[in-house]
């Protein structure tokens, strides 16, 4: 009984921080699909992140009624505790397998959407940097093109354009850069497709792990809560 006590104390403050490292992640995930609305444009492909803030809000009082029941046996805490570790384990496993799901089910479809920007880019060699959706992303991630900047090669083509980059492609250190394809070494080698295929699955993977190990760790605290409701039997039924 003593160990379930000091397991239950442990648990709280381990409840606060995992809350804290939920609301990180689910602001995360957030604000990403937020910045990149044009490519994400399903609205519940953030749905990973918010039951990630509302797990961290049902851990807070999940860490106070952990670290009460350590103290003083309450069966009235102890019987809501057990709800709520119940009510956390049906939300963390939701959100860790929709995290999973999304980080497969995105590749196609990030592939796609950034096709059509590239493709439907419109842009001539030495002009200024546009501030268009692909622009914005290739200057954030210091990307160019779909898969490389051939991409670009292939949309000039189409348009009939002199075969070069937008300026958007040029590394930050170059600042004389016109996307002109004789100087490739001032151009980013890589895709942008990749880079946005990582960040996304790293923000999924980081909830999906979070939401695994606090999984665990929510049984061994409904175990330990178990072990003091079996030595506080319910007096009141003893009549029966």
């Amino acid at each position: 009984r003593s160990f379930a006590q000091s397991w239950l104390r442990f648990f709280s403050f381990v409840f606060w921080g995992a809350a804290a490292a939920q609301v990180f992640g689910g602001v995360w995930v957030i604000l990403m699909l937020k910045n990149y609305r044009y490519l994400f444009q399903e609205s519940y492909l953030s749905l990973p992140g918010w039951l990630a803030l509302a797990t961290a809000l049902i851990l807070l009082p999940t860490g106070v009624l952990a670290i009460s029941i350590s103290v003083k046996r309450s069966r009235n805490q102890q019987g809501s505790l057990m709800y709520l570790l119940l009510l956390l384990l049906c939300l963390e496993i939701s959100s860790a397998a929709l995290a999973h799901f999304y980080c497969v089910r995105t590749a196609s479809q990030l592939e796609s959407a950034m096709g059509v920007l590239v493709h439907q880019h419109n842009w001539t060699c030495s002009q200024d940097p546009g501030n268009s959706a692909v622009d914005e992303i290739q200057r954030k991630l210091q990307c160019c093109g779909v898969h490389n900047y051939t991409d670009w090669l292939k949309a000039s083509s189409s348009w009939n354009h002199q075969a070069c980059v937008p300026e958007s492609c040029c590394k930050e250190k170059h600042f004389h850069c016109r996307g002109d394809l004789s100087h490739v070494e001032q151009l980013s080698e890589e895709g942008c497709l990749k880079k946005l295929e990582d960040q996304l699955c790293f923000a999924m993977l980081y909830i999906f792990w979070c939401c695994i190990v606090l999984s665990i760790l929510e049984i061994l605290a409904g175990v330990s809560n178990g072990i003091l409701m079996r030595h506080q039997p319910f007096h009141e039924l003893r009549i029966l």
